[in-house]
């Protein structure tokens, strides 16, 4: 990774711990001067300080890196603007954008609650446009720009209890396309990833019966470093032809998602109803319908 982002200015969110410490970490060794930007929340956003932004910003800079601390929140359009404002006035420019911050409110959807809803849709959905939002103007007077989203299985496959993140993360997904598409022109790209990695993120998750310990198990194996490579080569020159894509990282794997398209189609020269769709339509597509399944249904080998 060495060299591969001199020169260039990032911002990453969430770059306190886990992934996104990882993240920022190997930025900095690829000659990135980065804006470590961690609010120093809990994942159930009790607490705030500088302390884990300051830590990884310490890190880079004992390392011979340059980098800046920002505490500022990325789920408002004001503090999220300076988030980018802090790269500019810093390091007079920016160049690349990885928004990873995250928060957890799982609740089973039928009992989720108004507040643990907007609270998750406000730091992942809201965040990732705000950031890239206050970055975007930035990019298209440049001519140039990366961004690297984090998505999640969660929400590209489904999950239990997690209504409120799987609706944020498949909206990124639908929001990386949107900028791919809209900034093209202006040589900006917008790739996003589902990152497998054990994590605060991850931690949370049950581990009471003999499956879901398994599941922890195999999770646990999954460092979250192991990310960190492929957002460095999205972020760099190297993939100026790759836009709009979707990548999964776990452990020693990457794998590139499908994306939705047409199966299968009908067609009836009399028009439908009601009765010939339940007679016709629905049985000639039934075949082709998607189970319902979870994440660890459709990736169910376990990590190389």
């Amino acid at each position: 990774m060495s060299g591969m982002l001199e020169g260039k200015v990032a911002v990453v969110t969430g770059a306190g711990g886990g992934i996104g410490r990882g993240i920022a970490l190997a930025m900095a060794a690829a000659g990135a001067k980065v804006v470590v930007n961690d609010i120093g929340a809990s994942l159930n956003g009790e607490g705030t300080g500088a302390g884990p932004a300051q830590q990884v910003t310490e890190e880079i800079i004992k390392a011979g890196g340059q980098a800046v601390p920002c505490t500022d929140s990325v789920s408002t359009y004001a503090s999220a603007n300076s988030i980018i404002e802090t790269a500019v006035k810093t390091f007079g420019k920016i160049d690349i954008v990885v928004n990873n911050a995250g928060n957890l409110r799982d609740r089973v959807f039928h009992k989720m609650s108004e507040e643990e809803w907007r609270q998750v849709i406000d730091v992942h959905l809201n965040g990732t446009f705000f950031v890239s939002r206050a970055a975007a103007n930035y990019f298209r007077e440049q001519e140039s720009g990366a961004f690297v989203h984090m998505t999640s299985t969660s929400g590209l496959i489904g999950n239990f209890g997690q209504a409120n993140y799987s609706a944020a993360k498949l909206g990124i997904a639908a929001l990386s396309k949107s900028i791919a598409l809209d900034m093209n022109r202006y040589n900006v790209r917008s790739n996003c990833i589902a990152p497998f990695a054990w994590s605060r993120m991850t931690s949370s998750i049950p581990a009471n019966t003999d499956e879901e310990k398994a599941r922890v198990t195999k999770l646990q194996k999954m460092e979250s470093n192991k990310i960190a490579p492929m957002v460095v080569f999205l972020a760099s020159d190297k993939a100026k032809d790759v836009n709009a894509q979707i990548f999964g990282v776990r452990a020693n794997e990457i794998m590139l998602f499908s994306q939705p398209r047409p199966i299968r189609s009908v067609h009836n020269s009399e028009g439908w109803t009601p009765e010939s769709i339940a007679e016709i339509a629905a049985p000639a597509m039934k075949h082709h319908f998607m189970a319902l399944e979870r994440s660890p249904d459709a990736i169910d080998w376990d990590p190389i």
